[in-house]
């Protein structure tokens, strides 16, 4: 007598979460209240002998290919605009595609949310880049770089956005196909 199984994917059974898009959306709703500021304030503030310089995400990235750094540019941008906004779009299309029960197929919607998963482990990336920075360039009077207000925000967007995904009870997206006997 074991734990029953899913006959579809082999993961062990578990009760239906009835509050699951409640949760998606206020958990989305908190990660897109932080992703505002994190983009508006600075990201990290560089003191150096004679200036104290600050930059948000977007105008680190352009200073950067300003001089030159054009693919250092481009990950920032896509790591730290790009995916984020990506996956607020994707969660949101999986809660309203799940009560709407239109637009993709079951099999593309599902891969949506295993795609949406994996990425949520590597959001925080970004912060630890601002931690490795923060502690490495510490050279006293010469220069500084320390996290700006932009970074705390930045990782509750992240940790809220990641909530939001694993608040999803990915079930919902076979349970018109259930309904309706459909085999997409």
């Amino acid at each position: 007598m074991g734990t029953p199984v899913c006959g579809r994917c082999g993961h062990k059974l578990v009760s239906r979460d009835f509050g699951s898009l409640q949760r998606v959306w206020a958990f989305w709703l908190m990660g897109l209240m932080c992703y505002i500021p994190a983009n508006a304030y600075p990201m990290l503030k560089t003191k150096t002998l004679f200036q104290t310089d600050e930059s948000t995400i977007v105008g680190g990235a352009v200073e950067l290919a300003h001089h030159g750094a054009y693919g250092i540019a481009f990950i920032i941008l896509l790591a730290s605009v790009a995916i984020p906004l990506a996956k607020f779009w994707a969660i949101a299309f999986l809660a309203i595609s799940v009560e709407s029960r239109r637009t993709a197929s079951n099999n593309s919607r599902h891969f949506m949310y295993e795609i949406v998963e994996y990425i949520g482990r590597w959001s925080m990336i970004d912060i630890f880049v601002v931690a490795i920075l923060s502690s490495l360039v510490q050279l006293k009077s010469l220069a500084t770089i320390n996290p700006g207000p932009a970074s705390m925000f930045f990782a509750l967007s992240v940790i809220f956005t990641m909530l939001s995904a694993q608040a999803f009870d990915s079930r919902m997206i076979w349970d018109g196909q259930a309904r309706d006997g459909d085999s997409t």
